[in-house]
């Protein structure tokens, strides 16, 4: 038998149980209905007609009494008038008899009632309705039908009576069959429910015991037995389900069986392939605990692996801006958009300070919710010993450059002052592309030393608290007569109100300049250029916007580095004025950057610490 039928059977058991108490509940309403409509037909009838008698021999009596006061024909009209009245409820009472000895009382009634006739009827002879007047007296009326009337009355009151005790005893008696109906209708009702009941738990535990089953065993599956098999004890649908539960088991132990070994093999080939790795690898939650960390970096963190885990990004990492960019890779699904010099960090290792490039990647596919973060430490100090090598050698070749290239370009000097005049106009011109050169040359050499000096951290800085106005006043100054001769509006906000900054003037005031005359190159006769500043938390950002041709995408992460050049063709630029820009600005503890479109210029911003952070302003 299928689960189907099972449960059709069940839901069959209880209808058929509440079908036996409706049955038993209206067989009894029936009845009663029956009797009470026994009752209203048969009794009441009976007692109208008695009622209408009485008042029908009563009102004969009246009419009597009308021919004895002297009004003859009102009275027998009366009295004829309800002799009929009389006989039609006498019939009416013959045909609705209910009672037990109603019959025989019906028959006295008639024979009394006759008795009343003939009494009448002798006092009252044929010629009283010819004549108009009548031999009945009031005493002949006391002592013959007065009598007579008296026991026709009594004789109906007496059927009244009998029939109102029959009803009443018939009520009683269904009163008590109802009452007896409720009390085995409520007796049915709670056997067929407590078997109902008793069914339901029964069927019910017969059909939930395998379900049970199989949640037990779903439950050692999740928790890695894969051995568990469930019984089949029927033949339905739950035994063809855990016939096919058993053999999903079977073949999910068989290939976790063949999987361990793979799995623990890749396991170990991971294993090996991280600690393989120099690099340090950091793996955090999504809370920025440790989760995981390769052998590098427990040397790098100077960390055993086995009190690492679940210590948060702040206790093992005391760089600020490194659990920053985790935060927020985890926050955002991906790593911050962050310039290179920001992700170097240097970290204690032993006795010497090595640095690190650091990088954070979401773990998880796009889309879908993040699992956690690895962070990648890369040891970067033989390069930065080697960049530093290499300034150091570009700050002592153009020292050693300098002094050459002085006497070369004094040489060439003299020469077109004494000699210009008697050499050929070929050699004038050969002469005067090599003094453009010499002083291009002399350009290039001072930016590099200076650049050099930067980077080495060579270079002195005298740090002094100044107000963004008197920057932005050196500016303007240095501009007037440019801005004029080009026709070009340098327009100046009034910053009275924010901070004083702690700078370097003169560095800073040429970060400015080399800005502002980046912006006066590329911007059109009749342009813009905008000088800026805001508070932006502990620092002041600086800002110099133009409405220029603007910086193509490809270039605006490039442009801070040595030699670049977004218009390769101008002549005369080395392409080192904003790399040193970006190192003056780094010196201060600030960071420079650009936002340009094409069609609407560019704007350049750089941040410098204020005076007193903590004074507003």
């Amino acid at each position: 038998m299928n689960l189907k039928k099972k449960i059709l059977i069940g839901y069959g058991v209880s209808f058929s149980l509440m079908g036996l108490v409706v049955a038993w509940a209206i067989f009894h309403v029936w009845s009663l209905a029956k009797t009470t409509d026994a009752i209203l037909r048969d009794y009441y009838r009976s007692i109208l007609a008695v009622e209408n008698m009485v008042d029908a021999l009563g009102r004969q009596d009246s009419g009597i009494l009308l021919i004895l006061m002297g009004d003859v024909e009102k009275g027998i009209g009366q009295y004829r008038e309800n002799e009929v009245l009389f006989l039609e409820w006498l019939g009416r009472s013959k045909d609705s008899i209910a009672a037990e000895g109603e019959s025989a009382a019906i028959q006295d009634i008639e024979a009394r009632y006759g008795e009343f006739r003939r009494q009448v009827q002798q006092l009252s002879p044929r010629s009283v309705a010819e004549k108009g007047t009548s031999s009945l007296t009031l005493d002949s009326y006391r002592k013959s039908i007065l009598p007579v009337y008296n026991k026709v009355k009594a004789s109906c009151i007496a059927l009244r009576t009998m029939n109102e005790e029959t009803m009443y005893a018939v009520s009683e008696r269904e009163r008590q069959i109802a009452r007896w109906a409720i009390w085995s209708t409520i007796l049915v009702a709670s056997l067929g429910s407590f078997f109902a009941f008793i069914f339901s738990l029964l069927f019910a535990e017969k059909l939930v015991l395998p379900l049970r089953r199989f949640v037990e065993a779903a439950k050692k599956i999740s928790a890695g037995e894969f051995a568990v098999q469930v019984s089949a004890e029927t033949d339905d649908e739950l035994g063809e389900l855990a016939g096919e539960f058993n053999r999903m088991t079977s073949e999910l132990r068989r290939y976790h069986l063949m999987n361990v070994d793979r799995i623990v093999t890749e396991k170990n080939k991971a294993d090996a392939i991280l600690a393989s790795i120099e690099d340090g690898l950091v793996v955090f939650d999504t809370e920025r605990k440790v989760t995981g960390i390769n052998p590098a970096g427990c040397r790098i963190l100077e960390l055993e692996p086995q009190v690492v885990r679940s210590m948060p990004c702040e206790q093992i990492l005391p760089v600020r801006n490194v659990c920053e960019v985790v935060a927020e890779t985890i926050r955002s699904g991906s790593q911050p958009e962050i310039p290179d010099d920001r992700r170097i960090i240097a970290l204690t290792c032993g006795a010497e300070t090595r640095y690190f490039l650091f990088s954070a990647t979401a773990i998880g596919q796009k889309g879908q919710r993040l699992t956690g973060v690895v962070l990648l430490l890369k040891d970067i100090t033989q390069l930065r010993e080697l960049e530093r090598l290499k300034s150091e050698f570009v700050m002592a070749a153009s020292h050693e450059l300098r002094t050459p290239l002085t006497s070369l370009g004094m040489s060439i000097d003299l020469l077109i002052e004494h000699a210009a005049r008697y050499l050929p106009e070929r050699e004038n011109e050969l002469l005067l592309a090599a003094h453009d050169e010499v002083h291009r040359m002399k350009a290039m050499v001072h930016d590099l030393l200076d650049l050099s000096k930067i980077e080495a951290g060579r270079i002195d800085l005298e740090f002094e608290r100044i107000a963004v106005a008197t920057l932005f006043e050196h500016a303007q100054d240095i501009f007037k007569g440019q801005v004029g001769m080009k026709r070009v509006e340098l327009q100046v906000d009034n910053v009275e109100q924010l901070p004083p900054v702690v700078a370097d003037t003169n560095k800073i005031v040429w970060v400015l300049s080399n800005l502002v005359s980046n912006a006066l190159r590329y911007v059109e006769e009749g342009g813009h250029i905008h000088l800026m500043a805001d508070k932006a938390g502990d620092h002041i950002r600086i800002s110099v916007q133009d409405d220029g041709i603007g910086i193509p995408e490809e270039y605006q992460t490039r442009i801070f580095q040595k030699f670049v050049r977004v218009n390769k063709k101008e002549s005369g630029r080395t392409g080192l004025g904003l790399a040193i820009c970006k190192e003056i600005v780094r010196a201060h503890g600030g960071t420079i950057w650009v936002e340009s479109d094409q069609r609407s210029g560019s704007t350049f911003m750089f941040t410098v610490p204020v005076a007193d952070p903590g004074g507003g302003k």
